[in-house]
């Protein structure tokens, strides 16, 4: 295990910790199992098949090779993974641009995306598994018309049209089947929030550029790594024993700035997994030091009825000396350790307990196992809170309330 996790600062009983390890190493057997539902994603990382890998590959080299534009519909597990890679990581060859769409019913969002799709050689990917959510509903069947008008009729732009979706199940995989898109399919026991290794999230990083078999790796590693028997799940416990102390809220704070939409794909794992039955810590997630200079205040002062996770990157690949001033002869990476140490002193000082963690080098073999190791940590979380971490009834409730406005 790369990714290096320190909770000491959280002050907690080394013994109260060491009491839920036999807990946890429960939970971490149920998950791989797989007799739990929705646990695909375990063991997905050791059981990479080479011929769908290959597959994903084939069909990203054809959209950078015949596209300018990858509009992915999708909306938060299909589209959170990968966006959030795709911010966060270096490409290691030309890609072409992915844009996604049906996070929102915003129409002015709609009119961009449109003239976007108009005025350049687009290919279209929809990322769902039954097909039928009303945001993903929408933003495809308002930009089909938009394809075969680009390209002269339907049977062209089914040609450039990709489904993302349950193997046999759902209605987009019946429109997908009838009109001859190319399909991948997304597991049936893994979920949304966790599939950011399956096509779902792998298709546009490899599209953008992204060297998905060293993210696959680095998931790999972190999955079969031994640390996991020793202190693999103490974050999971700590977030737990945190809660439990009346901490309602986890602030994870980014260190550098292009983990911001890690930030984003977090709430959803940690929101989505673990807030039922009257549990789960709410997720905020603050990039630094952007938020410091709006959040920092209360972060520092108000009250205080959260902890503090802080994510930081080792190494940063590349350096820039400042040649003037009186920073003169200092590097920004310098400058941003000390903030971020400066930041863990401070908070500490003022009695915020504040974990810490560090990830070597960002780049795909890191975040794969940074990805693995979240997921895990989350699972591990909700089941010693006693919840399920893989189901999602009340996201079902607004549904049904907008589907009886809309009389659908």
């Amino acid at each position: 295990m790369d990714i290096k996790v320190n909770i000491e600062g959280l002050a907690l009983d080394a013994g109260a910790i060491e009491k839920k390890r036999a807990d946890a190493s429960k939970s971490l057997d149920r998950l791989w199992s797989g007799s739990e539902d929705m646990t695909g994603w375990v063991q997905a990382p050791i059981n990479v098949n080479e011929q769908e890998l290959e597959f994903i590959l084939n069909a990203a080299d054809v959209v950078k090779h015949e596209a300018d534009l990858f509009v992915v519909v999708g909306i938060g597990g299909s589209y959170l993974g990968a966006k959030a890679a795709i911010e966060a990581l270096p490409k290691t060859e030309s890609g072409t641009p992915v844009r996604f769409f049906g996070t929102n019913f915003c129409t002015d969002y709609y009119r961009e995306v449109i003239a976007e799709m108009k005025s350049k050689k687009p290919i279209l990917c929809v990322i769902s598994k039954s097909g039928n959510t009303t945001e993903i509903r929408a933003a495809f069947d308002t930009l089909k018309p938009v394809m075969e008008e680009k390209y002269g009729s339907r049977e062209e732009a089914a040609k450039r049209i990709l489904a993302v979706t349950d193997e046999k199940d759902g209605s987009l995989r019946k429109e997908a089947d009838e009109n001859g898109y190319t399909t991948m399919v997304i597991p049936k026991n893994i979920g949304g929030r966790y599939s950011a290794l399956t096509p779902a999230g792998l298709l546009p990083m490899a599209v953008s550029g992204i060297d998905i078999r060293e993210l696959l790796g680095g998931a790999k590693d972190m999955a079969t790594s031994p640390d996991w028997d020793d202190h693999g799940t103490d974050y999971a416990i700590a977030r737990h024993l945190m809660q439990k102390q009346g901490k309602t809220m986890e602030v994870i704070a980014m260190c550098h700035s292009r983990l911001g939409y890690l930030g984003e794909w977090i709430k959803q794992l940690y929101g989505e997994s673990e807030g039922k039955n009257g549990q789960g810590l709410w997720p905020a997630t603050l990039t630094y030091s952007t938020d410091l200079h709006s959040m920092g205040q209360y972060i520092q002062q108000g009250r205080q009825n959260f902890f503090e996770t802080v994510v930081s990157v080792d190494d940063p690949q590349y350096t820039i000396t400042i040649p003037e001033g009186t920073l003169e002869g200092k590097t920004i990476e310098e400058l941003n350790r000390a903030m971020t140490r400066g930041v863990i002193n401070a908070h500490r000082g003022a009695g915020i307990p504040v974990a810490e963690i560090h990830i070597p080098k960002l780049d795909a073999y890191y975040y794969g196992q940074l990805l693995y190791f979240l997921e895990t940590t989350c699972a591990v979380t909700a089941m010693l809170d006693g919840v399920n971490p893989f189901d999602q009834p009340g996201v079902e409730a607004y549904k049904a309330e907008m589907r009886k406005l809309l009389g659908i």
